[in-house]
């Protein structure tokens, strides 16, 4: 079910308990900003998610509340990932959903890393 981004951060979602190890996830990258791990339900022959650790709903949430250093740490996190999962060459793809429209399903900002395959168009016309 689509979330609505502007709603306060529910510290029950599916990715707070990862964050808090109430929930098992493949882990392939953390530090103090973020946190990576394969996503269980991959639509791509690699899919990792890429999570902040702090409280934020979507990047929206992020850009308005985060620290600078929370921000910069989340962006090299995600290119560390992508770098370390050998996806910079032949390419890959950055998907962050935000709210309802956009079919976001958890309230926790997370960036989808997408690789091992053409991705194709961005949107069906």
């Amino acid at each position: 079910m689509p979330v609505d981004a502007t709603q306060p951060y529910d510290p029950n979602n599916i990715f707070a308990k990862i964050l808090r190890d109430e929930i098992p996830s493949k882990r392939v990258y953390e530090d103090e900003f973020a946190l990576a791990f394969h996503d269980i339900n991959p639509v791509a022959p690699q899919h990792i998610l890429v999570i902040p650790k702090g409280p934020y709903v979507s990047w929206d949430d992020f850009s308005a509340r985060g620290s600078d250093a929370e921000i910069a740490g989340f962006v090299r996190a995600v290119g560390i990932v992508a770098r370390e999962a050998g996806m910079v060459a032949p390419g890959y793809r950055l998907l962050a959903n935000t709210g309802t429209d956009s079919g976001q399903e958890v309230p926790h900002l997370h960036v989808h890393i997408f690789a091992g395959r053409r991705m194709g168009p961005m949107l069906t016309r």
